[in-house]
């Protein structure tokens, strides 16, 4: 292997880390805290702090367009510029030069224009922030704190999906798998720690690591109502519209009008929803369904989010088991060129299939974005909640470890990390350098994979990084002691370094293979923090194999054969 091609293997990656690292960087380091709040909050907060700083700019605007007209337009709204020029061309006026407050504003039809580039422009700024925030590596709750939600099972919604009053054994059952339900949700990779407890009187509390905000919340309390299936009944949702027509005011009351003789007995009146600009679910109109689903979630074997070939859009496929199949084909071929609603939570989506033929067991959902479709997916895949939960109480919660205990920990790693740099220079000269570059490589390579997977970073997984520390740099000791081995043999400097890695790569394999199966073991059958420990071991092994074997061998051929080194400094005596 040429060094030529290793040294942009290492360059490759090195851009990668930094490509994967750069939100965590960006988040922590160069946002300010405000802002940070702004990304932190629900979709409602974001939509209403944009409508809000729109309203303040726009008028803003109109004071300089009256007090300094052929003011040049200010930095802050040059965003303005683009869409003010796009019209100019297409009204085929003139392009101004330079652009002052004036003709800006003159690029625009309306005021109202004005202002929904204004928001525009605030909620991609906010929403691209809290985007980002998404891909960042997380502090753990007893870093950095985290969020504290109580919820409470609704005993009478479990009555009602039994038909009887639940025994107390029926009822801790039902909490119990709703507890298991909920944490593959919010752990999704088994290494975001949250605390999931039983309560008294039917009660949960989570504790989820990290600044959390309200749609996190909603994504894992989401199919708390389950997924179903209805038929849309065509005539009595004309006849809503009627209703609306004649009373726009009128409210639908437990899913019925005020004059109940207006629709069959059998049908209910649901909201259609919309996702708007933001993300949030918007109102759109009434349909008539039927009462009485035709299929539920819990018939749900598998799901999984594609996109499709032809409009690219995403979609969500789901597997019923044999029985589930049975009667999803019982009510699609009943009831051919009939629309089907797919209600989500008393929400039916904006897309209603019609059914053109009976289908069994397959079964493709659109009409979704692309988030909307992973969460989807996600709630299929971890079935609905055996019982409908409630939020009651939510409240940020403070780190468990005092803000003396992190700092001890973390000038612990700090001073520990330098000792050992300190140790492989001293004894090693040279080549202890090798083995610091590779050491540093080695703790970016992890931090960008854990930041990848947003994995949660606790003091149980700074652990698993100081373990790597050390056993990372043991691995250049032994491939630094078999190369000395070649050197007291009279070996010149390229052949001792050959035949060093090649003597010593089995022995660090070995060592490194059996604790990475351990730790791959415990990961899979360990929970909260000792899994979080595990995982960041097992990252670790494998980026310390990478820098120790490949690295260092890059940089010691680099001295060899481009810098023509015929000696090495590797140690005394030698």
């Amino acid at each position: 292997m040429s060094i030529r091609f290793r040294f942009l293997v290492i360059l490759l990656f090195i851009g990668l880390a930094g490509v994967l690292l750069s939100p965590t960087i960006k988040w922590y380091f160069f946002t300010p805290e405000d802002r940070q709040t702004l990304a932190n909050g629900s979709k409602e907060q974001i939509r209403e702090y944009a409508k809000k700083q729109a309203a303040v700019d726009l008028e803003e605007l109109k004071d300089l367009v009256v007090s300094s007209p052929d003011k040049e337009i200010a930095d802050t709204y040059a965003y303005l510029v683009a869409t003010a020029k796009k019209n100019y061309k297409l009204e085929k006026r003139e392009v101004p030069s330079p652009w002052t407050v004036k003709n800006t504003l003159e690029g625009f039809s309306s005021a109202n224009e004005v202002f929904a580039s204004l928001e525009s422009f605030h909620r991609e700024d906010i929403m691209d922030l809290k985007e980002m925030k998404n891909k960042i590596l997380q502090l753990g709750l007893d870093i950095s704190g985290g969020l504290s939600v109580t919820i409470e099972a609704e005993e009478e919604n479990l009555a009602e999906r039994l038909g009887r009053e639940p025994t107390a054994a029926e009822k801790e059952e039902a909490i119990t798998l709703a507890m298991e339900i909920l944490n593959n949700r919010i752990d999704k990779f088994g290494v975001t720690e949250p605390q999931i407890r039983k309560q008294a009187n039917n009660q949960i509390l989570i504790e989820v690591p990290g600044e959390v905000d309200q749609e996190t919340v909603n994504s894992f309390l989401s199919g708390k109502g389950t997924l179903n299936f209805h038929i849309v009944n065509d005539e009595a949702s004309n006849s809503i519209k009627d209703i609306l027509r004649n009373n726009p005011g009128e409210v639908f009351t437990n899913g019925r009008p005020a004059d109940d003789s207006l629709l069959p007995e059998d049908v209910v009146v649901m909201g259609v929803y919309k996702k708007d600009s933001y993300g949030v679910d918007e109102l759109t109109s009434y349909l008539a369904v039927t009462k009485v689903p035709g299929l539920d979630g819990t018939h749900i074997e598998s799901a999984l989010v594609r996109r499709d070939t032809i409009t690219n859009q995403p979609e969500v496929i789901f597997e019923l088991d044999s029985e589930g199949g049975e009667l999803f084909y019982e009510l699609t071929s009943t009831n051919v060129n009939k629309r089907l609603a797919i209600v989500m939570d008393g929400k039916i989506k904006e897309s209603a299939p019609n059914i053109s033929e009976g289908i069994r067991n397959s079964v493709r959902m659109t009409g979704f974005d692309n988030s909307e479709a992973q969460g989807l997916s996600l709630v299929l895949k971890t079935a609905a909640l055996p019982i409908n939960l409630n939020v009651i109480d939510e409240q940020q919660v403070g780190a468990s470890l005092g803000s003396d205990a992190i700092r001890t920990g973390i000038w612990a790693m700090i001073w520990g990390f330098a000792a050992v740099i300190v140790f492989m220079i001293v004894y090693y000269k040279g080549a202890g350098l090798v083995a610091t570059f590779a050491l540093i490589l080695n703790l970016l390579f992890i931090m960008a994979i854990l930041s990848t997977f947003k994995m949660t970073l606790t003091m149980t997984s700074i652990a698993g990084l100081i373990l790597n520390v050390g056993m990372a740099v043991d691995a250049n000791v032994i491939i630094f002691e078999r190369i000395r081995e070649e050197l007291r043999l009279g070996k010149p400097r390229a052949a001792a370094v050959d035949a060093g890695f090649k003597k010593a790569f089995w022995t660090v394999m070995d060592a490194n293979i059996t604790t990475l199966i351990a730790a791959i073991f415990l990961s899979q059958l360990g929970k909260g923090p000792i899994a979080g420990f595990a995982v960041t071991l097992a990252v670790g092994i494998v980026c310390s194999l990478f820098t120790a074997i490949f690295v260092s061998k890059a940089l010691f051929s680099f001295g060899t054969n481009v810098l023509k080194k015929e000696k090495i400094s590797i140690g005394w005596g030698i």
